[in-house]
């Protein structure tokens, strides 16, 4: 633990730089609202410049996109359950992506469906399984992707239907603390970098490790004892994110988001692993928890898990 504090601090009191420059006002102000553990309190830290790390960091989403460009496998099983928990349909599968000369084709090597996973043309018939299924599975074969990630990577604007739907919620997952256009009655609740809504939330930077690595622990937990008008004010109950120490990439993730608007709610937890594979960071593991309800939608409570491993370089 000693070496990494001088290597944060070292990190945190570089000179300004664009870096620098790009700390608003409201950083500041957010930066006032986090607790340092003591094991980061320095009279010199800058927590305005590292919540301007986290609130820009890309390396979690591309590490999701690095498998557009690799081969692996994937052993998948996603449950749907009533609402007594008993499971209705599930899907288990080992399947294998290649990629080569540009395109990605995927090998479903095994596959065991029940219930009414999927419809008569092989379409699934839940949301869920849709949202699984966009992430890691491929259909077809898909040709020209990249793993370049920009500010417009994910965008629901401009998207109608399921491909909007899944954008949102890839925003959710990826880039949380951000607006999401286009989600009714939401706002600005998904933006907890924002201070007005950081205030309903306590938040923490710590360090520590993390299978065996040395790491930045950030915490945004809501608040104990919010009333019911401040508790409408929020999306995200719980966020722990695990930075690497010396490259800042995220090394894990989980959350807990919950939000009722009348018309729509959700009630959802993850947890994302993340591994390297060379020089490139992949998700090796994914567990997936949600209670959705959508007005004039059949209610969907599902579970998933991926497990991915074997990754490959394209042939």
């Amino acid at each position: 633990m000693r070496l990494l504090v001088p290597f944060v601090f070292y990190l945190i009191m570089l000179p300004c730089t664009a870096l620098c420059q790009e700390d608003s006002l409201d950083n500041k102000r957010l930066a006032s609202m986090i607790t340092l553990t003591d094991v980061v309190i320095g009279k010199d830290f800058n927590v305005a410049r590292f919540i301007t790390l986290v609130k820009n960091d890309t390396t979690f989403y591309k590490a999701f996109k690095n498998l557009r460009i690799l081969g692996f496998t994937s052993l998948n099983d996603i449950r749907m359950n009533d609402k007594r928990g008993k499971q209705k349909a599930s899907l288990t599968s080992r399947t294998r992506q290649e990629v080569a000369n540009g395109c990605r084709t995927m090998v479903t090597e095994s596959e065991t469906l029940t219930g009414d996973m999927k419809d008569r043309r092989g379409d699934f018939n839940y949301y869920t399984a849709e949202l699984y299924a966009s992430l890691f599975f491929t259909q077809g074969q898909v040709c020209g992707e990249n793993n370049i990630v920009h500010d417009s990577s994910i965008d629901p604007r401009g998207k109608t239907g399921i491909d909007k739907r899944k954008e949102q919620l890839k925003m959710l997952f990826f880039n949380p603390g951000k607006r999401i256009p286009g989600i009714p009655f939401m706002g600005d609740k998904s933006n907890i970098f924002d201070p007005d809504i950081a205030k309903y939330y306590d938040m923490q930077v710590d360090a520590g490790t993390y299978q065996g690595r040395d790491c930045f622990i950030f915490s945004v937990k809501a608040r104990e004892n919010l009333n019911s008008n401040e508790r409408d004010k929020i999306v995200y109950d719980n966020m722990t994110t695990w930075f690497d120490a010396k490259s800042l990439e995220i090394l894990a993730r989980n959350y807990d988001l919950s939000y009722n608007a009348g018309a729509y709610k959700f009630d959802v937890s993850m947890e994302v692993q993340l591994t390297r594979f060379g020089s490139l960071q992949v998700p090796s593991v994914l567990r997936y928890k949600g209670d959705w309800d959508v007005i004039f939608k059949k209610r969907e409570r599902g579970i998933f898990t991926a497990t991915l491993f074997d990754f490959r370089r394209p042939s």
